[in-house]
């Protein structure tokens, strides 16, 4: 992505995704032509950031991020009357845990599986607080990503340290597992068919509640451009895990993720592709990796996930 967008992007997943062109407004994101908004909380019972929330229109390229976002909601993309297969999966949008790239990581991809008949349900995830004009703030992040970027350039295998505000994103990803499963007979689904796909922090996320508590792991997991986060249990669900050879950010972490899992004898299939950077999403590059989620959809088919309620898919 940085080498797509170094004028006005940092990074997609990782870094601020702010620019000049950015148009902040100190509101809630309630974007048009959902069914439904669910708060993850009720109203008090966690403690918010004492800033608004911010939704920032990138005019240049097109993009939606939020920050500062301290009241998480799964919003609710259901498909066509008739269509649904009784899969739901949770996607979790990346952007370093300081903002969300709430559109091509998140409702760009939540369409695309109701498509498939798959109920999604977009992850708006507790965030760090961070300034609210989006030059100091991407500043900031810059400094903070210089880790990242010298670990990358090293080659490094090591597992990263965990971010500051990944332990509330993590507890956001088990609630909403719980929550999708708790009432999964009310929305038409199958409760063993419950599946998280995270991007780049999202992905992050994604990893650390399939190897959390069971009560928060979801049946299956898709962590695209995601990283390494141990130990693997020896249950841990079937991955599928997808990244571009020129990340410049994550190069390696999806090789030795794809090896962790093999090691706890667990079920994950590995997609390197040549080109797409680091937060590809649902953008168009003409590259292979434009085709990751077809080959996401043909892996929930080999593993029979995309058959009627009440089928029994593969472990």
């Amino acid at each position: 992505m940085m080498t797509r967008h170094k004028s006005a992007i940092l990074c997609a997943g990782f870094a601020a995704l702010v620019a000049s062109s950015a148009v902040a407004t100190a509101q809630p994101a309630t974007p048009a032509s959902v069914s439904e908004i669910l708060p993850l909380y009720p109203k008090g019972t966690i403690t918010p950031l004492p800033v608004p929330e911010i939704r920032e229109d990138l005019q240049k390229n097109g993009q939606i991020n939020i920050r500062n976002v301290s009241e998480p909601t799964l919003e609710i993309f259901k498909p066509a009357p008739g269509t649904a297969n009784g899969i739901a999966v949770i996607v979790a949008p990346g952007g370093g845990f300081v903002t969300l790239v709430y559109d091509n990581e998140g409702t760009a991809v939540a369409r695309r599986l109701a498509q498939q008949g798959i109920t999604a349900f977009v992850l708006k995830y507790r965030l760090s607080q961070t300034p609210a004009d989006p030059i100091e703030m991407q500043a900031e992040h810059m400094k903070a990503m210089g880790g990242v970027m010298a670990r990358a350039m090293d080659a490094s295998a090591s597992e990263l340290p965990r971010f500051a505000g990944e332990e509330r994103a993590v507890k956001d990803a088990a609630r909403a597992v719980r929550i999708v499963r708790d009432r999964a007979a009310g929305w038409g689904l199958d409760p063993l068919r419950v599946g998280f796909i995270g991007f780049s922090a999202g992905a992050f996320a994604a990893v650390d509640v399939a190897i959390g508590d069971p009560a928060g792991r979801p049946d299956f997991v898709g962590v695209i451009y995601g990283a390494l986060r141990t130990p693997v249990p020896k249950d841990a669900p079937p991955a599928f895990i997808a990244t571009a050879a020129n990340d410049e950010f994550l190069p390696n972490d999806p090789v030795s993720l794809y090896d962790a899992w093999k090691a706890a004898g667990r079920s994950a299939e590995l997609h390197i592709y040549e080109r797409g950077g680091h937060g590809f999403g649902m953008t168009q590059q003409g590259a292979s990796s434009d085709h990751w989620f077809d080959e996401f959809i043909w892996w929930l088919q080999s593993r029979g996930l995309m058959k009627p309620v009440g089928a029994q898919p593969a472990r």
